[in-house]
């Protein structure tokens, strides 16, 4: 029997000592994904989301680490947005900090995903789509 490929796929988690972020995205989507095995493709092939957690409390996101098995963290959203390792960055903070983070990520090459809204005006909205599409 052939072994199984995995592709890790790193995610930059931003706000997940927020209740939608912990419970909604890493507890009940990526970090049930990994206990399953990652996300099969077939039965030789499948995909392993790897998140780095980020956020402003040292103390919770070690907290979180621990409950899910010992996951990176850090505060240094910069530092987490220049590790090559990591493609995808998702956002799930409050409103008013996104758009900074997003548009920090889209200038770092990164995939961005986030809750909605993407921002609290309009234009800040279409703005950032505006980075994405060109980005």
């Amino acid at each position: 029997m052939s072994q199984k490929t995995v592709h890790n796929v790193g995610v930059i988690m931003n706000g997940v000592t927020g209740r939608m972020g912990l419970n909604q995205h890493l507890r009940r989507s990526l970090y049930a994904i990994m206990q399953q095995g990652g996300l099969p493709l077939s039965d030789r092939e499948a995909i392993m989301p790897r998140p780095m957690l980020v956020g402003r409390s040292p103390s919770k996101l070690e907290w979180i680490s621990k409950e899910c098995g010992g996951l990176p963290w850090t505060t240094d959203l910069e530092k987490a947005l220049g590790d090559k390792d990591y493609s995808i960055y998702f956002d799930s903070q409050t409103t008013d900090r996104r758009a900074p983070c997003v548009r920090d990520a889209i200038a770092a090459g990164k995939h961005v995903y986030c809750e909605k809204p993407i921002s609290d005006t309009l234009p800040v909205a279409l703005d950032l789509y505006c980075a994405a599409t060109r980005a």
